[in-house]
């Protein structure tokens, strides 16, 4: 009986780590300072690049410069991008723009990175709240 117990778990175990995938968890994320943001252009393909984040009311937004807002805007995915955060990846991410909610953000990125006092003056067409799919 112990042998039949022990080959049961030893065969479902995989398959449970197999099935269950890295769960979107912002709370955890707020000590972070970048996550990465992955398009694919059609001119460039895939290309990933590091952005700040900042996790307000529980969901995780990202204020993007004119080149980063370029790249997610001309994505073939748009509005999705792929998304890697503190080691976890996560793809098919909808970038949901929140014009409403970029003076929030922007104060959240300046009481969290002090180099905000320089960044903040640059151009920021996008802020997008980031929602798994």
């Amino acid at each position: 009986m112990r042998a039949a117990v022990t080959t049961l778990l030893s065969l479902l175990l995989p398959a449970v780590c197999w099935a269950a995938p890295a769960s979107w968890s912002p709370a955890g994320w707020t000590g972070e300072n970048t996550l990465e943001l992955t398009t694919d252009v059609p001119a460039e393909g895939s290309y990933a690049f590091p952005v700040w984040l900042v996790v307000i009311d529980g969901q995780v937004y990202v204020r993007l410069g004119t080149r980063a807002a370029g790249r997610v805007q001309a994505s073939k995915s748009t509005p999705y991008v792929d998304v890697k955060v503190a080691g976890k990846q996560f793809d098919h991410v909808r970038c949901e723009a929140a014009p409403d909610l970029a003076p929030r953000v922007a104060e959240a990125m300046a009481q969290k990175y002090w180099s905000d006092v320089f960044v903040r003056h640059m151009s920021h067409p996008l802020t997008c709240r980031l929602v798994p799919q």
